[in-house]
C-alpha cells in the first residue's frame, strides 16, 4: 500500500485493507495524525490531540483484525468528537474560560461506544463557548477557519468537525445539533451532516437546551455517516431523553434509490430571504434529483416562521446558563451569548409556556406534510460562508445567527431527522448544501435519499487549505 494515502480513505475502505492486511490501523492513524499536523495550523480544528493514545488504541486493534476478531466495522478507524462531549483521559473545555483543563474521567455516550467499537479516538474539535452560535470561535482557543477559504468561517457550532471532516483529518466526526450545528458547517465546508430524530443518538451530561439536541455524524459520504450510526445511534440510560427502537442498521435502504419518493421543495419556506447563488444551487438540485428517479413538488409546508418560538428556549438555555456563574465567571463568558440570557431575564414564565405549545404546533404541521410527502427539501443555510470572527455577515442588518440560518432549527423544534448534502459551489467556489427532512423515526429514508444524490453526484474536497484562493 506504499502508493495509498491512507488518510484520504473512507471507512469501508480502511476496514477492507485491515481485514486483508494489506494495510494496519497504526499506518491509517498515523497517516490521520500527519494532515493533522499538515492541516490543523491553518485551520484550528482540533483544540486537542491525543496521538499518543491513539497510536496505543490502533496497535490493539490490529491485533484484534489480525486474530480476525474486530469488534465492528469501524475497529481502527480514526475518529474525532466535539468539545462538548466528555471523553476520558482528555480536556472537555466547550470553548470556555470558566472551564478547566482537568481531564475527564467519564465517557460521554459516543465516546463510549465508540470507543468499544475500537474506533481510535483522536482527539477533540473546536466549538464555541457552550455551542450557543453557529460560527466556530471561542476566547480559550480561537477561531476555525473554512478550508474553502481560510479568511472565512466554516459556520459552526460543530465548525471544528465540519472542517477536520472536509480536509480528512480522521475520517468520522462526531457533532450535535440544536439549532442547525451539524447541518450549517456541513453546508459551509462541502461535507454531509446529518442531524438524526432526537433521542436516537444518546448524550450525557445534557446540552444546555436538551430538548433541542440531537448528536450526529459528519462525514465525507453517507456510508461513513452510517457506519457512525450504527454504533453511536444506541440506546443509552444516562440520556433522560433517549429512546429506543433505531434500526439494526440505519443503512438498511441505503441501495434502494429514489423511485418512489416524493419529495416536497420549498425554495424559501414562504419567508425566508435566500442569497441567489444559494437558491440557484439548489433548484439545479432539484433536477438532478428528479432525473433520478424522485418526484419533486414545489409546495410550502404551511407555517411561519418559528424564530421567536425557538428564541424564547435557545435565549432561556442561555440565561440558566448566566445565572449558574458568579460574578467573576460571567466576565469570562462571550458577550454575544451573555446578550441572549440578559435578553431572556424580563420574560415571564407564560411566555416560555406558550412557546412550547407553538413548537408543538409546528410539530404537528411538519408531521402532517410528511403523510403527504416522503422528505422536505429546502436549501441547508440562506447564505454562503462568510467572514470569520463574525457572528453575521459583516454590513448585514442581521442582529444574530438564527437570521441567516432560517432552515435548521425548525426541525430541531420538530426534532425530525434532517441532513445537509453539498450540491456545488458558489461564483467565488464556496460550498452549497441542501437540507433533506423528513418525518419522525424516517431517518433511513433520509440517509437512502442523501446517498443516492451523493453516489451520482459526488462532492469535492479541499486538497489543501486555501488561505485566499478566491480574493
Amino acid at each position: 500500500m506504499s502508493d495509498t494515502d491512507l488518510g484520504s480513505l473512507d471507512a469501508q475502505t480502511l476496514a477492507h485493507l485491515f481485514e486483508s492486511r494489506e494495510a494496519p490501523p497504526l499506518e491509517a492513524t498515523r497517516a490521520a495524525l500527519e494532515r493533522i499536523e499538515r492541516f490543523n495550523p491553518d485551520v484550528n480544528a482540533y483544540v486537542y490531540i491525543d496521538a499518543e493514545g491513539a497510536e496505543s488504541a490502533a496497535k490493539a486493534s490490529a491485533r484484534r483484525w489480525g486474530q480476525g476478531k474486530p469488534l465492528s466495522p469501524i475497529d481502527g478507524v480514526p475518529v474525532s468528537l466535539k468539545d462538548l462531549t466528555q471523553v476520558a483521559g482528555m480536556p472537555c473545555r466547550e470553548g470556555s474560560l470558566t472551564s478547566s483543563d482537568a481531564l475527564c474521567d467519564t465517557d460521554a455516550p459516543p465516546a463510549r461506544m465508540l470507543r468499544e467499537a475500537g474506533a481510535v479516538l483522536l482527539g477533540k474539535t473546536n466549538t464555541p463557548e457552550f455551542g450557543w452560535k453557529a460560527v466556530t470561535d471561542n476566547r480559550v482557543f480561537g477561531a476555525t477557519a473554512n478550508p474553502w477559504d481560510t479568511r472565512l468561517t466554516p459556520g459552526g457550532s460543530s465548525g471544528g468537525a465540519a472542517a477536520a471532516a472536509a480536509l480528512n483529518m480522521g475520517v468520522l466526526h462526531q457533532g450535535g445539533d440544536s439549532g442547525g450545528s451539524i447541518r450549517i458547517p456541513a453546508a459551509f465546508t462541502g461535507v454531509f451532516g446529518f442531524k438524526p430524530t432526537f433521542g436516537w443518538t444518546p448524550q450525557w451530561p445534557p446540552a444546555k437546551e436538551p430538548s433541542l439536541s440531537h448528536l450526529g455524524p459528519l462525514t465525507r459520504t453517507v456510508r461513513d455517516a452510517v457506519s457512525m450510526l450504527n454504533v453511536m445511534g444506541r440506546y443509552d440510560y444516562r440520556d433522560p431523553y433517549a429512546t429506543r427502537g433505531q434500526p439494526e442498521c440505519w443503512g438498511m435502504d441505503l441501495d434502494k434509490g429514489l423511485t418512489g419518493l416524493r419529495i416536497g421543495y420549498s425554495a424559501d419556506l414562504g419567508y425566508a430571504k435566500v442569497d441567489p447563488q444559494v437558491a440557484e444551487r439548489v433548484r439545479e438540485a432539484t433536477g438532478r434529483l428528479e432525473a433520478l428517479g424522485a418526484e419533486i413538488v414545489e409546495v410550502h409546508p404551511g407555517f411561519s416562521s418559528p424564530l421567536d418560538t425557538f428564541r424564547k428556549l435557545w435565549f432561556t438555555a442561555s440565561l440558566e446558563q448566566w445565572s449558574q456563574m458568579d460574578d467573576d465567571q460571567r466576565t469570562l463568558l462571550d458577550p454575544g451569548m451573555v446578550a441572549n440570557a440578559r435578553e431572556a431575564e424580563p420574560w415571564k414564565a407564560v411566555e416560555l409556556f406558550r412557546a412550547l405549545a407553538d413548537r408543538a404546533e409546528l410539530t404537528q404541521r411538519l408531521e402532517h406534510f410528511n403523510q403527504e410527502y416522503h422528505l422536505l427539501m429546502t436549501p441547508s443555510v440562506a447564505i454562503p460562508p462568510f467572514e470569520i470572527n463574525q457572528e453575521v455577515p459583516p454590513g448585514s442588518d442581521m442582529r444574530d445567527w438564527e437570521e441567516w440560518a432560517p432552515f435548521s432549527y425548525p426541525f430541531n423544534l420538530s426534532q425530525q431527522p434532517a441532513a445537509s448534502v453539498p450540491c456545488g459551489f458558489t461564483d467565488k467556489g464556496l460550498p452549497v448544501g441542501f437540507q433533506l427532512a423528513g418525518g419522525k423515526y424516517d431517518d433511513a429514508r433520509v440517509l437512502r435519499a442523501c446517498h443516492a444524490y451523493m453516489e451520482a453526484h459526488p462532492p469535492r474536497f479541499p486538497s489543501v487549505p486555501n488561505p485566499a484562493q478566491y480574493a
